[in-house]
C-alpha cells in the first residue's frame, strides 16, 4: 500500500496534468533550495513547478492511458536524470525568462561536466613569484611584473562538455574564477503534445515577419530571373503595369485616363498645389504680401533719415 506522501504526490501531479497543457521539461544539476524557492516564487500564479522521482512521475503519466498526450514525454524518454516538470498556465515566453532569470555563478570542481568553454584571461594573478613553478605545472605562460605573477596571454583552459580535472579546479578556485553559472536548463517545451527547442521561444514576431519578408524577396527575384510567375511576383507585375500604364497615357496625351494616372496629371499641372497639400494643413497661411507705401511716406521717412537726428 503506497504511503500518504506518494498517495499526495499522484494526487497533485495528476491533478497539474490535467489543468495544464504546456510544460517544460527542465534539469535541475547543481540547483540550489533558495533557486528553487526564488522561481517558484516568482511563477506563483503563472505556473507550477513539479520535482520527484522519475519513477513516480512516470507511473503517473503512464496511468494516464496511451491517449494522452503526455505519453510524447515517456515516448522521447525525457523523464531520466534529475529532471521535473515546470507547468505554464500562459505565455511560455514570459515563464521561459523567469526560469533562465535565476542562475547563479558557482566554482568549478573537480569531476563536475563543464556547462561552458573556460578561458583564463591574460593579466595579474595576485601570487607572489615563489608559485612559478605551480603555473609552470599548469603550462600557464607567465612573467613577473611588480612583485607579482602575470599571466601572460588569455588561456583556453577548459573545453564545454569535458570533465573538470582537480588541477583545473585547484587552478580557478586559486584564480577566484567562478566559471559556471547554474539553474533550471530548459531542456524541452511541451505544449499540447507538439515538442521543440527552448530556443523557439526567442524568436519574436518581428523575426518572423523579416524571414517571410526576405524570402518572398528572394523568391520574386528568382522567379523574374527565370520568367516563372507566381505569388510572389504579382504585386511587382502589377506596380509594373501600371506605372507602363501611366507612362503611355501621360506621353501620349491620350484622352483616356485613370484615377492613378489623373493624379499625376494634376501634379504635372501644378506641382504646387500638391507641395501645399504634403503639409497636412499643418502649415501657417501665406502671410499676405506688405502692401507698398505710398510716395510721400517714403519721402518723409528719407526726410526722417538724413535729417539731423541721424546716426
Amino acid at each position: 500500500m503506497p504511503s500518504k506522501r506518494k498517495t499526495d504526490y499522484f494526487a497533485l501531479m495528476k491533478g497539474l496534468l490535467a489543468e495544464y497543457t504546456k510544460c517544460f521539461v527542465v534539469h535541475a544539476d547543481h540547483v540550489g533550495s533558495k533557486q528553487f524557492q526564488d522561481i517558484r516564487k516568482a511563477l506563483r500564479g503563472e505556473g507550477t513547478v513539479l520535482m520527484g522521482k522519475n519513477t513516480m512521475m512516470r507511473k503517473v503519466i503512464n496511468g494516464l492511458g496511451p491517449d494522452s498526450p503526455y505519453q510524447r514525454l515517456i515516448e522521447a524518454d525525457l523523464i531520466r536524470g534529475n529532471v521535473g516538470l515546470i507547468f505554464v498556465k500562459e505565455s511560455l515566453a514570459l515563464a521561459k525568462g523567469v526560469v533562465t532569470k535565476y542562475t547563479v555563478p558557482a566554482p568549478a570542481r573537480a569531476g563536475v561536466v563543464a556547462n561552458a568553454d573556460v578561458v583564463v584571461p591574460a593579466g595579474p594573478t595576485g601570487c607572489d613569484p615563489s608559485q612559478t613553478n605551480y603555473f609552470q605545472t599548469m603550462d600557464v605562460p607567465t612573467k613577473i611584473t611588480k612583485g607579482q605573477i602575470e599571466i601572460v596571454r588569455d588561456m583556453p583552459l577548459i573545453t564545454k562538455g569535458d570533465r573538470v580535472t582537480p588541477g583545473q579546479a585547484d587552478l580557478l578556485q586559486k584564480l577566484g574564477i567562478r566559471p559556471f553559472t547554474y539553474g533550471l536548463e530548459i531542456v524541452k517545451v511541451f505544449d499540447n503534445g507538439e515538442m521543440f527547442d527552448p530556443k523557439i521561444l526567442d524568436i519574436s514576431d518581428n523575426d518572423i515577419i523579416w524571414a517571410f519578408t526576405q524570402g518572398a524577396r528572394n523568391v520574386a527575384a528568382l522567379s523574374f530571373s527565370i520568367g516563372i510567375a507566381n505569388q510572389s511576383t504579382v504585386p511587382h507585375s502589377i506596380r509594373a503595369a501600371v506605372r507602363a500604364m501611366i507612362s503611355v497615357v501621360i506621353n501620349d496625351g491620350m484622352s483616356y485616363s485613370f484615377d492613378a494616372a489623373s493624379d499625376v496629371k494634376a501634379y504635372l499641372a501644378d506641382p504646387s498645389a500638391f507641395a501645399v497639400a504634403s503639409g497636412g494643413g499643418n502649415e501657417a497661411a501665406a502671410e499676405p504680401e506688405p502692401e507698398p507705401e505710398s510716395e510721400e511716406e517714403e519721402e518723409e521717412v528719407q526726410i526722417n533719415l538724413g535729417g539731423d537726428d541721424a546716426w
